[in-house]
């Protein structure tokens, strides 16, 4: 009998393992996954965490079993955000870690996120895990499994960087997913005044989806913020590892925005140091970093690769415009939404300028919101392919990074190909609708010159 094992490749993807439980993702997926990580890994103990899913826990036991039966020494830290089990990563120093999650997704959907040797398990890695388990090449062997309690020490890690200044009213909404337990215990250790929305973990998100970057999901929030007369509002997604914020008058700050505060506070300290930030930013960011003395450097989408990158360069601090943000100023590099939140608030409690009035101080522009064009799989390459060709022939000036990122008079477009969806991503931005409106026809005509017949925008 062979000990080969089949995954749905359509759960494979490029930054996680992720796919429909009872479809697509099963308990036997899940201790595949355990006995083809823990062969790659070779030795050491992995450490493993799970999100409030209803889920979780089965998947959670079945991959334990997978590592052991593959030899490892497994230490479960239980229930908590993603960021928590990257904490445990570092703090009890083991070989690598794996959160069970589905993160931002809908109920039905889980997954699992892992790191080897401090560093992203994804893309290739992913792909040789399956390959492994196709060839039934599972090292033997007898892991034991223990269980530790560290989110109180997370949470500890949490406060220990927070910079005391004026007292503050806070609202926070977990959306019911699983930061809610470290956000109860992290707020009643930061002075102020906090107001907590959804702070109970519940699989079955409830009140709202746990995602952040979706203006709906901002409502009670909002609501919260103009009944307390808040200074801010603060959200996370599924799994704890992206933010949100609403300023004292409801208005949200995205990704980029909230990076022009965090990086004017980190290159006070380290003045030249690199600031990252993914290819969807807006120019006024990249300039910003500029003139407070800081190098900015656009990359590539996707929190993997923004890791990989800023450990390439030393960056101290990179963020993504989906609410990923990476500290590895006085912290480890990793996406952690909670501990930005403290950086936040401390950047606030130490000025009197509201976090509304330094909105207003950013150069205002006109974004389109995130484009998606239906491209299959197979022609994502060709597609892009012809527009970079077609750029490049008539001397346009742009950064092929990931995608196209297009700079005319007017601003800028973007078209990239979806690492997760059967889709072409793009954005525009400038100053002035007129501009807009020619930004998005000049991006229209070029998905349609490579053979895209792009929907109404």
């Amino acid at each position: 009998m062979t000990d080969a094992y089949r995954f749905d490749p359509t759960i494979l993807r490029e930054y996680d393992i992720r796919g429909v439980v009872g479809k697509t993702l099963s308990a036997d997926d899940a201790r595949a996954i355990g006995r083809g990580f823990g062969t790659m890994a070779g030795s050491g103990t992995i450490a493993v965490g799970r999100d409030g899913r209803l889920s979780s826990p089965l998947l959670e036991e079945a991959l334990i079993d997978g590592l052991t039966r593959a030899g490892r020494d497994v230490v479960s830290v239980g229930l908590g955000p993603t960021p928590m089990l990257y904490y445990a990563d570092y703090a009890l120093d083991v070989a690598g870690g794996i959160m069970i999650t589905g993160s931002h997704n809908p109920p039905d959907y889980n997954g699992f996120k892992m790191m080897l040797r401090k560093k992203p398990f994804f893309a290739g890695d992913i792909q040789a895990l399956g390959k492994l388990a196709a060839e039934g090449g599972f090292a033997t062997g007898k892991g034991t499994a223990t269980r530790v309690d560290i989110l109180d020490r997370y949470v500890d890690r949490l406060v220990q960087d927070y910079d005391a200044g004026r007292a503050l009213t806070v609202a926070w909404d977990a959306g019911n997913g699983a930061a809610g337990e470290a956000m109860v215990r992290l707020t009643k250790r930061l002075p102020g005044r906090h107001i907590l929305l959804h702070e109970r973990i519940d699989g079955t998100f409830p009140n709202h989806h746990p995602d952040p970057t979706v203006p709906e999901n901002l409502v009670d929030l909002q609501a919260a913020v103009a009944r307390e007369k808040a200074d801010l509002g603060i959200a996370f997604d599924g799994d704890g590892d992206r933010i949100g914020v609403v300023d004292g008058g409801g208005r949200i700050l995205w990704g980029d925005q909230l990076l022009q505060i965090w990086a004017e506070a980190v290159l006070k300290e380290r003045p030249g140091a690199v600031v990252i930030s993914d290819v969807k930013a807006s120019q006024t960011l990249f300039d910003r970093i500029a003139t407070l003395g800081g190098k900015p450097l656009m990359w590539k989408t996707g929190h993997s690769l923004i890791k990989n990158k800023m450990a390439e360069t030393g960056a101290p601090l990179a963020g993504e415009m989906s609410g990923h943000v990476f500290f590895a100023d006085r912290y480890y590099g990793y996406d952690d939404a909670l501990y930005a939140a403290v950086r936040l608030l401390g950047v606030v409690a130490r000025t009197a300028e509201s976090v509304a009035a330094m909105r207003d101080r950013m150069p205002a522009t006109i974004n389109t919101p995130e484009l998606r064009f239906p491209c299959a799989e197979e022609m994502k390459k060709p597609v892009m392919t012809a527009v970079t060709g077609r750029l490049r022939a008539a001397g346009a000036d742009f950064s092929d990074v990931d995608g196209v990122r297009v700079k005319t008079a007017d601003g800028w477009w973007l078209l990239r190909a979806s690492n997760t969806q059967d889709v072409l991503v793009a954005r525009a931005e400038s100053t002035t609708d007129a501009g807009l409106t020619r930004l998005t026809a000049t991006l229209v005509e070029a998905v349609k010159a490579a053979g895209i017949e792009p929907p109404e925008i």
